[in-house]
């Protein structure tokens, strides 16, 4: 068992960095091309059916770029896809939701005090809830409403804020916010995947066989392309949140959630205003940074009943707590790790539990047994630089007791 979990932690590392690697070129391909969309000029020497040229440098060389809106008159031979990015990246993501999230449901996913329901119940709950944001809004895409940009934006809007708030009612703080960014890439990846891609091929499907293309499937193509520009930045933060506790440890987690999405729009805003050479809206950063300090400050509001110390063990915690060695390893855990593991850290220059792991009671060290094993028994990375100087005997206790708790 101890082998098994140290090739679990480096398939989550490799998994998470495949996750990181096509993210990034996503992200850069997404915003590159809106950038450069919104940059096109008109001019007279265009070839027929362009709608218009940029010239670029980079990299010691020029770039003559030209847009066709359905198709230019001519198919080239070698034509360039940009969708595997999207696909790795949501395949990668949803892969670290089953391996942390689903698997260890009983502790990352289930908060018992928040809604007490078997792991099976709570990951369906969390796979439903993923495929109700596609059709909601896709619906609302093909309604009335997506008619209106802004009309959408605001009933977009309005569901994220719904959603922020029902992830708090079923989740733990923590998988709560992760799931606004789950909830949010899948809307994007699957635009790329059911709109955008399928539109294209129909448009070089059309030029093949020598029929003009139709332009509306180019504009809904574009549409959503955009839509999936301004929701990039709120998932990137959702994606690291699970690292910072005054995120997602607070009550008002769902409203730090909602004001995030209004960043990420100004702050496209401003740069998507920048590259259509329509101004300098520098009114922009001055809402993002009123809206960050809002922020800020209901972090430090409430925090959610778990942030006080596990009430009610996870059910995987069970065989940890009945172990020989449990009294030991728990009188080492608090003795080496609770001064910063706790809901008020009394290490210097600590004020929050790292990643909101409370240590300072024994249901909570049994729920994160794993956690502990991993970090402070297998490898010695906690405490950090040894500070509270845990000898190599507690270390090999606290792998004792995980070997006999998981039970090797």
């Amino acid at each position: 068992m101890g082998d098994f979990a140290i090739f679990y932690e480096w398939l989550m590392f490799a998994v998470r960095w495949l996750h990181v690697i096509t993210a990034i070129a996503w992200i850069g391909s997404s915003f590159y091309f809106i950038a450069l969309d919104l940059g096109l000029r008109k001019t007279p020497s265009l070839p027929p059916l362009a709608h218009g040229e940029e010239w670029q440098v980079h990299g010691g060389g020029f770039y003559h770029i030209q847009k066709y809106l359905v198709a230019p008159d001519f198919l080239p031979e070698h034509l360039t896809w940009f969708k595997w990015e999207s696909y790795w990246t949501w395949i990668s993501g949803f892969i670290l939701l089953v391996l942390i999230y689903y698997v260890g449901a009983d502790l990352y996913l289930v908060d018992r005090t928040v809604l007490d329901v078997p792991a099976w119940q709570a990951i369906g709950l969390s796979l439903a809830s993923i495929g109700l944001g596609w059709v909601l809004y896709d619906t609302l895409c093909k309604s009335p409403v997506g008619q209106s940009t802004t009309g959408l934006m605001l009933v977009l809007f309005a569901i994220l804020v719904a959603m922020s708030w029902g992830y708090t009612q079923l989740f733990t703080g923590r998988a709560a916010m992760l799931h606004m960014g789950v909830f949010t890439a899948t809307i994007m990846t699957v635009n790329v995947v059911m709109i955008i891609i399928p539109n294209q091929r129909i448009v070089v499907g059309d030029l093949k066989a020598g029929r003009v293309p139709d332009a509306k499937y180019g504009k809904i193509a574009k549409q959503r392309s955009l839509h999936n520009n301004y929701l990039t930045l709120p998932v990137i933060f959702f994606m690291l949140s699970s690292h910072y506790p005054l995120a997602f440890a607070t009550q008002w987690n769902w409203i730090i959630a909602s004001l995030i999405f209004l960043i990420g729009v100004v702050i496209r805003h401003y740069f998507n205003t920048r590259h259509a050479r329509k101004g300098n809206p520098h009114w922009t950063w001055a809402v993002a940074v009123v809206l960050f300090i809002i922020i800020a400050w209901l972090s430090s509001g409430p925090k959610l009943p778990g942030a006080a110390g596990e009430a009610v063990a996870s059910r995987a915690a069970e065989s940890f707590l009945s172990a020989s060695h449990f009294e030991a390893a728990s009188l080492t855990v608090q003795t080496r790790c609770a001064m910063c593991h706790t809901a008020e850290p009394a290490w210097p220059g600590v004020y929050q539990a790292p990643k909101n792991v409370i240590l300072d009671n024994d249901n909570a060290i049994a729920s994160h047994a794993t956690e502990i094993v991993m970090q402070a028994g297998y490898a010695h990375a906690m405490p950090p630089g040894n500070a509270s100087e845990m000898t190599p005997e507690e270390r090999a206790l606290l792998v004792a007791w995980f070997r006999e708790g998981s039970g090797q």
